[in-house]
């Protein structure tokens, strides 16, 4: 059973070589493969290895990284819910009500210490 990841990154694949009219033979001939190893990367069966990676990102013209992008580790933090919220606290001018905002997520979230007045 294919991992999650390389089921991921065969769709990224494929979404990179469809967005540049590349066909999976195309791709597999400058790779020195067969269109049929292109299909078994593009639906995650064969796994990508990191050398092949890079050949694909430099073909497709992506970065490496480009094959990841939207990957989500389920054991991680949601990173990018947290700093929307720290970009718009951040951007809240008036300091009392930035304050009570943080106060009150803390709250929420439990994490809150005590204060001494």
């Amino acid at each position: 059973m294919p991992h999650e990841v390389d089921i991921h990154v065969g769709r990224k694949l494929k979404q990179a070589r469809t967005l540049r009219r590349f066909s999976q033979t195309d791709v597999a001939r400058r790779l020195n493969l067969s269109f049929q190893q292109i299909q078994k990367y593009e639906i995650g069966s064969n796994r990508v290895a990191a050398s092949r990676l890079f050949e694909l990102s430099k073909i497709l013209d992506v970065p490496t990284s480009y094959f990841f992008e939207g990957l989500v580790d389920e054991n991680e933090p949601a990173i990018d819910n947290a700093m929307d919220i720290v970009s718009a606290v951040a951007s809240i001018k008036d300091e009392q009500l930035k304050s009570r905002i943080i106060t009150f997520i803390q709250d929420v979230a439990g994490t809150s210490t005590a204060r001494t007045a």
